[in-house]
C-alpha cells in the first residue's frame, strides 16, 4: 500500500451489524455517517452486512476464501478506522457481526474501532462491551467513546424523521468522531512506519 501523507483524507468503514428484515440499523448508520461526512477530513464507506451475505460456515485456515469474503476485503483493508452499528440482541450483538468479524483478521489490526448502539433501556451497552473484548483480540484499539441510544424508537420527530434534535446525542457523536479521528491519524502513521510486531 503506498505511504499517504498526513494532509490525506481517513477512510472510516460504518459498519451496519444488523442483518434482520425491519431493522433499524440502516436508519442509525445513515445518521452516524452523515456526521462523519460533515467533518471534512473522513471518507465515509458504508459497509451493510446484509447486502455483504458472508457465508455463516468459516473455512479452514488454508481454504480460499469464498467469493463474497473477497469482495468485502479490500474496503475493510482500506479503511483507516471503523465505526461499527449495532443493536443488542438478548444482551449481546448479532451473530452475523461475529461472522463478519471472524471472518478476517489482519484488516482489523492496529485500527481504531468506535461503537454506535441503540436498544432498549441500555442502548447496547451489553453488546459494546463484549465487542470491545472481541476487537481487542484481533489488535484493535476500541475508543473510549461511543454513541448509545436507548428506547431509538422515541426519538422520531413529529413529521417522521429520526433523530429529534438531542444536543447529548450530538455531543457523543461529535467525542466519538474526535476520537475515531486522532487514533485512525496515529495509527495510519504507525502502520506506515513499519509493520505491527504481532
Amino acid at each position: 500500500m503506498p505511504k499517504r501523507t498526513g494532509e490525506e483524507r481517513l477512510r472510516l468503514a460504518v459498519i451496519i451489524a444488523s442483518t434482520r428484515r425491519g431493522r433499524f440499523g440502516p436508519t442509525v448508520a445513515d445518521w452516524f455517517a452523515g456526521r462523519a461526512r460533515r467533518r471534512g477530513n473522513l471518507d465515509v464507506d458504508l459497509v451493510d452486512l446484509a447486502e455483504a451475505r458472508l457465508p455463516d460456515i468459516l473455512g479452514d485456515e488454508d481454504d480460499p476464501a469464498p467469493p463474497e469474503v473477497a469482495a468485502l476485503a479490500p474496503r475493510l483493508a482500506a479503511a483507516d478506522a471503523f465505526a461499527v452499528v449495532t443493536p443488542e440482541y438478548n444482551r449481546s450483538f448479532p451473530a452475523p457481526l461475529k461472522t463478519a468479524i471472524d471472518w478476517y483478521v489482519a484488516e482489523w489490526a492496529a485500527k481504531p474501532v468506535a461503537f454506535v448502539s441503540y436498544g432498549r433501556e441500555s442502548g447496547g451497552l451489553h453488546a459494546v462491551a463484549q465487542l470491545r473484548q472481541v476487537f481487542t483480540e484481533l489488535h484493535a484499539v476500541a475508543v473510549r467513546d461511543g454513541v448509545s441510544i436507548p428506547h431509538f424508537w422515541d426519538r422520531f420527530t413529529a413529521d417522521g424523521g429520526w433523530p429529534r434534535a438531542d444536543a447529548d446525542l450530538d455531543a457523543a457523536a461529535a467525542a466519538t468522531l474526535d476520537q475515531l479521528s486522532w487514533w485512525g491519524r496515529t495509527l495510519q502513521q504507525a502502520r506506515a512506519a513499519g509493520p505491527c510486531p504481532w
